[in-house]
């Protein structure tokens, strides 16, 4: 059992600790030490990792607990991730053993936080303006409790609000405007496009980083407010064009993109429900997807099949509780990138779904119960595929 202690010692001043890789581990609580180069080998153990991983992680644990003031406290993920940039030591098997003991201190710095400040250095916007679109960016990733209390937004919402708004931003910026307390419905007006999708995007946008700096009392009025912008566009569902690209995929002799493309060309599965799909999902004949429970068709099960028996053959000893793993993650618990799925496919994963449920609209004559309870749609999702299918059945009574 690790003690994890909830005080820090105080420190006068901070010394490099950097160091060639052969130094010396430095003091520390054998207890502490032996305890968690234990947890160490359970860890290595349950997610089947070769020795060399669990020989370089206890190699770096052993140097991050002699380097600790407070033995025992937890380690920030920055020191583990320094000893790998200047000491050239593997840091993910420490960051995984330090986080399932509970050690781990995660003080890196989201993506989105490096992204966004890139933006607004390409932007070259004043000052103020950009101290002005750092609170708002601060509200939207990490929320407030102060009223108007809001939570947290994804980091994808951030970046597209952000894109959406800061060509019209730059514009203002270079016509001379120093701070967005200047900016006037008038000044709203006149920057958003005329109609259709840009009109909406931009006007989304904008009224969020006005909206959030209102209610934090940043600027004194939203001049978005009773400023219509309507709604974005939708396109309607196109069929596949590549046939035959699609069915090279689904008589892959890959197992993960034969499996992949099955469930998307048959049941219509989004990408991060392939993601998120897990071992005890799979019921023999049945799959869980979310709320639902699907009836596998036989090709899907048997390329299933052939890839869960690839999986227990290139991983036996993995422990990771999701169907679709690879090199990274079989060590680990945690699903594969939406990246891997798209690139292990290689044909865009919603043109294969959207083609599927057009197929079953065409064939019910756009029941839209039907498509709702086969594919999980909502009730308006449905329709735009009920509505093209429309189309095309009153086309055909007209042409006879």
């Amino acid at each position: 059992m690790i003690e994890i202690v909830g005080h820090r010692q105080l420190t006068l001043f901070t010394v490099s600790r950097t160091a060639p890789t052969g130094l010396a581990y430095g003091e520390a609580d054998p207890e502490l030490v032996a305890a968690v180069m234990a947890a160490a080998e359970l860890h290595a153990d349950k997610h089947g990792w070769k020795r060399t991983q669990l020989v370089n992680a206890r190699r770096v644990l052993r140097i991050l607990l002699g380097r600790q003031d407070t033995p025992g406290a937890p380690i920030s993920a920055s020191d583990v991730l320094e000893l790998n940039r200047t000491d050239k030591l593997a840091a993910q098997p420490a960051l995984d053993v330090l986080d399932a003991i509970g050690m781990l201190e995660d003080d890196r710095e989201p993506s989105v936080t490096a992204w966004f400040d890139a933006k607004l250095a390409e932007a070259y916007l004043p000052e103020p303006m950009v101290t002005e679109l750092r609170a708002w960016f601060t509200v939207m990733k990490d929320g407030t409790t102060r009223p108007p209390r809001r939570r947290p937004r994804s980091h994808i919402t951030i970046r597209v609000h952000a894109m959406w708004a800061l060509p019209v931003l730059k514009a203002w910026a270079a016509a001379g405007t120093n701070s967005l307390r200047e900016i006037s419905s008038a000044d709203v007006r006149a920057a958003l496009p005329k109609s259709g999708s840009p009109r909406s995007t931009t006007g989304q946008g904008l009224r969020s980083i006005f909206k959030v700096l209102k209610g934090q009392k940043i600027i004194f009025t939203d001049p978005t407010a009773r400023i219509r912008t309507g709604s974005h566009e939708t396109r309607d569902p196109l069929p596949l064009t590549n046939l035959e690209e699609l069915s090279n995929a689904l008589n892959s002799t890959d197992p993960a993109r034969a499996a992949l493309t099955a469930l998307v060309a048959f049941h219509g599965l989004r990408n991060h429900q392939l993601r998120d799909l897990l071992l005890t999902d799979k019921d023999g004949p049945r799959l869980r997807v979310g709320d639902r429970t699907i009836l596998l068709a036989a090709p899907v099960r048997e390329r299933l099949t052939s890839w869960l028996d690839h999986r227990t053959a290139g991983w036996p000893n993995s422990s990771n509780p999701y169907v679709f793993i690879n090199a990274y993650t079989a060590n680990r618990s945690r699903p594969v990138s939406g990246a891997y799925v798209s690139a292990v496919i290689r044909i865009n994963t919603q043109a294969i779904r959207e083609d599927r449920i057009l197929h079953e609209a065409i064939a019910t004559e756009g029941d839209i119960r039907r498509l709702c309870d086969l594919f999980g749609l909502s009730v308006a999702g449905a329709e735009r595929y009920a509505t093209v299918v429309g189309g095309e059945l009153a086309s055909a009574d007209d042409d006879r």
